[in-house]
């Protein structure tokens, strides 16, 4: 998606690169809420308040376990689809960013490919709260966006070329820094909290 999206993109498409982005995180956002709130909701009528300490504890380690998951390349459950970009000849940017947004926003309508999106479920499920997960979500879905920007500086073919190689060139360990981030952040808030 980075390979279409993005200023130059957007320019011989004649539609505004910061519309069909804006639509994009918005879509995202939302739909995450969304998805993290009803999840939340099932996580309260599952099991009610439960201890706030507990459901920390029991988040962190299932980001550990993400992030070490992702480290031994364990394959990820989830459907291998990746969004339509046939819409992109089709449609207005804000009509493709906003449907593209709205797949990516909920982390399994599109192709998985970290075990911290598993993680974040757990956690808006385990929030057992509609406001907490849907806090859970709307930011995942907004940092689903973030990536977007990247490409911001793409305003030229040789640009294009270059960041196509920079991400290339960074897809290894940008997934190897994701993973260890994951299980790091997990291990320090298990730590903190039963601090």
């Amino acid at each position: 998606m980075l390979s279409s999206i993005h200023p130059l993109g957007e320019r011989g498409r004649h539609n505004n690169w910061i519309v069909t982005v804006g639509a994009f995180t918005i879509a995202s956002t939302m739909v995450g809420g969304i998805a993290g709130g009803l999840l939340g909701q099932v996580g309260y009528a599952l099991g009610g308040a439960v201890d706030l300490g507990f459901l920390l504890v029991v988040t962190a380690l299932i980001a550990v376990v993400a992030g070490v998951l992702d480290l031994a390349r364990i394959r990820l459950p989830g459907s291998e689809r990746q969004v339509n970009e046939s819409w992109i000849g089709h449609y207005r940017g804000w009509v493709y960013g906003g449907g593209f947004g709205a797949q990516l926003g909920t982390g399994v309508m599109t192709y998985v490919v970290t075990w911290g999106v598993y993680a974040t479920i757990a956690a808006a499920l385990l929030s057992a709260s509609p406001i907490g997960g849907a806090l859970v979500g709307a930011t995942f879905g907004f940092g689903r966006s973030i990536a977007l920007l990247a490409a911001g500086r793409i305003d030229r073919p040789s640009r294009l070329t270059s960041f196509h190689q920079l991400m290339a060139d960074l897809g290894g360990p940008i997934r190897r820094a994701s993973a260890v981030g994951t299980a790091v952040a997990g291990a320090v808030g298990g730590i903190m909290f039963l601090i």
